[in-house]
């Protein structure tokens, strides 16, 4: 399967489908398993992999710099520094420690993974000295509200933030409202973890509905509501070969007006501003 692509912020071309990692890398006993999902993904036309210092305390990372062993130049991989890591000495040592893991010269997108204590300038001076050094591709940020999104485009180069990484679902909609528009404003995609609510939301009658009417799986309708949406990027975890089966036949659903109406009825979106969700 051809997957298409779409421009970050800076013009960097990333995968608009891809495969999360939160959860990997915890147990000795799912590793090969783990292993064989992403390449299974590989094979699949999957291209885009996402995953972060925190997720298993690096064994995440290392699942991932297994997987694409023979295959780094079809890869594209999204990492991302903690908040606690996040100085300008210490998001370049976070960075070549995660470097190490998935066994890379080099990260194509670099993500805050939320925001701390440290001033984003130290944080985006870090990113732009990752950039300059080839280390990294691009830079953006994860779980940053309106507010923080304004604040960090006034700091010097953070107008080269190439991405928000969002918590954002069909349960989850709050950044309909303002952070949505304000990053489609500025050509910054938005990439939407967790879309499928970690599962809890599939058995909703209206998802189980339009499943039964296209011939679906409610996962399925929840991914094809993301991936027909402009400028969203989706990243669902699967950890089975069966799993990155059923979540990529998402692209090839086709939902009409009337299945929009039926999902905007049933998951209403936002009236006024909503506080940042985020898992």
């Amino acid at each position: 399967m051809t997957i298409a692509s779409l421009p970050l912020r800076t013009g960097l071309p990333i995968p608009r489908y891809g495969q999360g990692t939160w959860g990997m890398g915890e147990r000795a006993e799912r590793h090969g398993a783990e292993v064989a999902a992403l390449r299974h993904a590989f094979d699949l036309g999957i291209r885009l992999i996402d995953t972060a210092e925190m997720y298993g305390d690096g064994g995440a990372e290392r699942i991932v710099g297994e997987a694409i062993a023979g295959r780094r130049d079809k890869v594209f991989i999204v990492s991302k520094v903690l908040p606690d890591n996040a100085s300008r000495r210490g998001t370049v040592a976070a960075c070549e420690r995660s470097l190490r893991n998935l066994r890379t010269d080099v990260i194509d997108l670099y993500l805050l993974h939320w925001r701390g204590s440290t001033p984003f300038a130290d944080t985006v001076a870090a990113f732009e000295d990752l950039l300059r050094a080839g280390k990294i591709r691009a830079w953006g940020v994860s779980n940053l509200d309106l507010a923080d999104m304004q604040e960090l485009e006034a700091v010097p180069g953070g107008e080269r933030c190439a991405t928000n990484q969002l918590l954002y679902n069909l349960t989850r909609r709050g950044i309909d409202f303002d952070l949505l528009p304000w990053c489609r404003e500025r050509g910054m995609p938005v990439m939407a973890y967790s879309p499928l609510e970690q599962g809890r939301m599939l058995g909703h009658p209206a998802l189980l509905s339009l499943a039964h009417g296209h011939g679906a799986t409610p996962a399925q309708i929840a991914l094809a509501w993301l991936l027909r949406q402009d400028g969203i990027i989706v990243i669902p975890k699967a950890a089975t070969p069966a799993h990155v089966e059923e979540n990529l036949a998402a692209l090839d659903i086709s939902l009409g007006d009337d299945d929009l109406a039926a999902l905007d009825r049933a998951f209403p979106p936002p009236q006024e501003p909503q506080p940042l969700e985020m898992l």
